[in-house]
């Protein structure tokens, strides 16, 4: 059986591969490499948490599932960020063969091996820092770019040759030498005997334990491979058919150098572990499990934009006591918000963005926000929503508070455009001052008003339409009831079942199917004089004039949002709206079965395959999407359609199960109008009954588009270094002259082309230069979003691309420790005696300075403080029984250099010993390693 993501290596890449191998069941490969090592780092993470925290820990059984180790990890409600994640880094890592296949730096190809090594710790710097700052969508996907070249090197070099069996540690950091490498005039290989390359490299590069690695390219005749060189190998590498012929890759089994593909994979996934041991260091376990989707509590994202002009004290107050409400009832337990995000906006300010996992501090926030200003009629509502787009992580609810017209209209598209590629909700919280009581100054106010209220209250509308969210129109007084929304949308697991919306509105039936998971059954509906009938999958009925039906166990309405407590039956449900106002119609539940999408284009070229859109997909053309199932290990797809927004049109695409939850999703036709993504399948059940019917539904709005844009660049800024974002548009429908629009979400300094001419079918190319000030802090993280309008707005494109903001570093070391006492008066009876030293932690004069000490092993008490004389230096002093006799301490500099010092009172080893990362990463590694064993032998052989 493939390992859980293993299948999507066939989605992804398809032929020309220039990695470790592709074909599930022969061979292991970049997807299986990063995801074993990805569930083994987890579970150890969680295992030492358990520990440190007296807890018990049991480990999952093999092979190992996202779903069954965020439930080791006491998190299952996590399962489905987590998944998330592995996907994201997993995506990020298959990129790099499809957007740098032939830039030898990405894959240690032609001896780059100064280069290749370059873009990891320079990436690893990026991951540290984003972390630190809490940006652990940035860091996930720098990290999976990284973990490419990394794996690429046992498969491509001649490392597993030269007889090791351990990681290159020097890989990882910037400060040593990465090995005895080849001059470029030294020959390194002979031609191979025929097919037999077993003994290609030349004696005297093993035996002086020379580094070399194969040389690569597609193009005939035209070589860069110097004499006596290896070659890569393969059917498309062209330089392994000039003298020396052959290669020495070990990508598959059918490589050149195949026989040792298991070896080079293995310590591969070694190598993968030590470099998220290395991650994990620097930021701490809790914040690594953050990074990959594991919080305690739910993985819900409570985020709160709110503007803060004078006529909104009393929504402020709202506000309070809501998040008062959520906080006092569930810190603490299954439903705590893992995240907290607040945004405040006004005119002409906006922000900053305030993220936190804790929750006082988010209170505390939320109580210093004061209600001034807003003379004018508008605020700056969308910058706002913009910036908390930008800085939460995918899949969260957004609730904006507003009782004033939106002065920064322009952004409307962007906002849109973030919404789709986020996959966020965004409720819109809006007071009467919008529709009724804003002053005017001038005589015929009242009809001005209306008119004026009516169109920025649509603006509202819209957004919350194409996020699937709620446009809830009150009065202050009644706000308080209205935020009860938020209180239910922030429980965990939270599924749709049923998006609609008809502006105009019009009479229409909807279906909707409850399965056994489902609870909490609630319908939301907003407009004004709606009526419907409920029907129920047993026939009984219920008017919405009828308050004494059983079928809605409880019901509140207020303004134009109404929301019904429905009882629970399994089956279809249909709902008949019968309404010529428009209206939205939402219907959610609580279960742990939900789904994750992502749309998929064909790349072109030799590697060919599929990748990620960053955009929006092709309108009226063939289109795929590659489909998650979360939640449950026995649930599977049985149709996927493309649900018009509008009306009732539907487009089915053929599902293709790809194993564990995956499934690859063809569409004939991508709808050229708004539409929404539904699935129904079917989870087998522990009950009697043979199987479940399940239909989830994604609430965000998507649209196709005639026009595409891409771009590309690198993903690393340097505070006060002129940026350069490369991008084309094309078009498939009307040329002419397109509106370019260039926004980022920092603010930061940027000039772009504001039009460029295209003719249809040809791209025309254009440059966004950024610029980050020189205080910037490192890990920043900053979202570019590139539109591309047709002439007079009929269709629009856009690319959401992310960048992360690094200083330059040039602290390497890592962090030192000096014993400066050690004292025990240890007996026989070792509970009745103690042990204690004093150690003295120091970064070195030319270090940054040591940023976080830890207790990495040991049950004793350690305390720290600053030394009196030199800030640079940090005491630590430890006490414990001396049933306890070893302590490992943990330093991390303020730049994510990682160091350990291990004490013990044994006799051997001696009593204090300093133990370098290498050292250290390397114990873990081999219980990595003694893990991916009982993988290999409960699968019945390498997968």
């Amino acid at each position: 059986m493939p390992s859980e993501l293993s299948v999507l290596c066939l989605l992804l890449l398809h032929t020309g591969a220039h990695g470790f191998g592709i074909l599930p069941g022969k061979a292991l490969d970049h997807l299986e490499i990063t995801e074993s090592a990805i569930l083994n780092s987890t579970v150890q993470v969680c295992r030492a948490l358990a520990n440190a925290e007296g807890t018990d820990f049991s480990f999952p059984p093999q092979p190992f599932t996202a779903e069954a180790v965020a439930f080791a990890c006491n998190a299952p409600k996590s399962s489905k960020s987590f998944r998330q994640a592995i996907i994201s880094i997993i995506f990020q890592n298959v990129r790099v063969d499809l957007r740098h296949a032939f830039n030898a730096s990405f894959h240690f190809d032609d001896e780059m091996f100064v280069q290749g090594r370059r873009i990891i710790t320079e990436g690893l710097q990026a991951v540290k820092a984003s972390n630190k700052q809490e940006n652990y969508e940035a860091a996930r996907e720098k990290l999976g770019e990284i973990l490419h070249p990394l794996q690429d090197f046992y498969s491509h070099s001649n490392w597993v040759e030269l007889g090791n069996k351990l990681p290159n540690s020097n890989l990882i950091r910037s400060d040593t030498s990465i090995g005895n490498i080849a001059d470029v005039s030294r020959a390194t290989c002979r031609s191979c005997d025929g097919d037999d390359c077993r003994n290609n490299i030349l004696e005297d590069i093993i035996e002086q334990r020379v580094l070399t690695s194969g040389y690569f390219s597609v193009v005939p005749l035209v070589s860069t491979k110097p004499r006596g060189k290896c070659s890569h190998g393969g059917g498309i590498d062209q330089t392994s058919k000039i003298e020396p012929t052959g290669g020495i890759n070990k990508d598959t089994f059918d490589s050149n150098h195949g026989h040792l593909h298991t070896e080079a994979a293995s310590v591969a996934i070694a190598a993968t572990s030590e470099l998220l041991e290395d991650v994990r260091g620097a930021a701490g376990d809790r914040p690594f499990l953050q990074m990959m989707g594991i919080t305690k509590g739910s993985s819900k994202t409570l985020c709160f934009v709110i503007d803060t002009t004078k006529s909104m004290s009393d929504d402020i107050e709202a506000v309070r006591t809501v998040t008062s409400s959520i906080i006092n009832s569930e810190v603490g337990t299954d439903n705590e918000p893992s995240l907290y995000i607040l945004v405040p906006f006004n005119d002409p300010e906006f922000g900053p963005l305030i993220k936190t996992t804790d929750s006082r501090v988010f209170m505390n926030a939320i109580n210093s926000l004061s209600a001034s200003g807003g003379e004018d009629e508008e605020e700056l509502s969308l910058s706002g929503l913009q910036l908390a787009l930008s800085g939460g992580p995918s899949n969260s609810e957004i609730f904006l508070f507003t009782d004033a017209p939106a002065k920064d209209r322009h952004l409307r598209s962007t906002v849109i455009a973030l919404i789709e590629r986020t996959q966020t909700v965004v409720n819109f919280m809006i007071t009467d001052s919008t529709v009724t009581n804003r002053r005017r100054r001038s005589g015929n106010i009242q009809q001005q008003h209306r008119e004026i209220s009516a169109s920025d209250a649509q603006l509202y509308r819209d957004l919350a339409q194409a996020s699937g969210g709620q446009a809830i129109e009150v009065t202050k007084s009644e706000l308080p009831v209205a935020t009860s929304i938020i209180t239910e949308s922030s429980s965990a697991d939270m599924v749709t079942l049923l998006q609609a919306a008809r502006s105009p509105g019009k009479a229409d039936n909807f279906s909707f199917i409850v399965d056994e998971t489902v609870t909490k059954l609630t319908v939301y509906i907003t407009g004004r004089s709606i009526s419907f009938t409920l029907i129920s999958p047993t026939g009984e009925s219920q008017q919405s004039s009828d308050t004494t039906g059983s079928l809605i166990t409880a019901s509140q309405s207020v303004g134009n949002f109404k929301t019904l407590q429905l009882k629970k039956q399994v089956g279809q449900w249909e709902m008949r709206m019968m309404s010529t106002n428009p209206y939205t119609l939402k219907v959610m539940g609580q279960s742990p079965i939900d789904f994750l999408f992502d749309f998929l284009e064909a790349a072109q070229g030799l590697i060919t395959g599929f990748d990620v859109l960053d955009t929006r997909p092709k309108a009226g053309v063939n289109g795929s999407l590659l489909v998650s199932v979360t939640g449950s290990d026995s649930a599977t797809l049985t149709e996927v359609a493309l649900i018009e927004s509008a009306g009732a049109g539907e487009i089915k695409g053929a599902v293709l199960p790809q194993g564990s939850g995956n499934f690859l999703v063809q569409f004939e036709r991508i709808p050229s109008v708004a539409f929404v993504v539904r699935v129904k399948g079917q989870n087998v059940s522990s009950t009697p009954r043979a199987s479940v019917v399940f239909q989830r539904q994604s609430p965000i709005n998507f649209r196709a588009s005639n026009v595409t844009i891409t771009a590309d660049s690198n993903s690393i800024l340097v505070p006060g270094t002129p940026f350069s974002v490369p991008f084309s548009v094309m078009t498939s429908g009307t040329e002419g002259n397109f509106t370019i629009r260039a926004t980022n979400s920092q603010r930061f300094d940027s000039t772009s082309p504001t039009s460029l001419f295209l003719e249809s079918g040809n791209s025309t190319n254009g440059t966004v230069t950024l610029s980050a000030p020189l205080n910037t802090p490192s890990g920043t993280d900053v979202t570019l979003t590139i539109e591309a309008e047709a002439p007079g707005g009929a269709d629009t494109n856009y690319i959401v691309l992310r960048f992360s903001v690094v200083n330059t570093v040039t602290d390497f070391t890592q962090p030192v420790c000096e014993l400066l006492s050690l004292r025990s008066n240890c007996s026989e009876n070792c509970s009745l005696s103690t042990w204690a030293l004093s150690a003295r932690v120091s970064d070195g004069a030319e270090g940054t300075g040591v940023d976080r000490v830890s207790l990495k092993q040991g049950n004793g008490t350690m305390n720290t403080s600053l030394a009196a004389d030199n800030e640079n230096v940090t005491l630590v002093s430890y006490s414990a029984s001396c049933c306890s006799p070893d302590m490992e301490l943990q330093v991390v500099d303020r730049v994510g250099n990682v160091g350990s010092c291990f004490y013990t009172l044994r006799e051997n080893p001696p009593a204090a010993i300093s133990l370098s990362t290498k050292v250290t990463q390397s114990l873990f590694l081999c219980l990595s390693v003694v893990v991916l064993g009982l993988h290999i032998l409960t699968e019945g052989g390498v997968q």
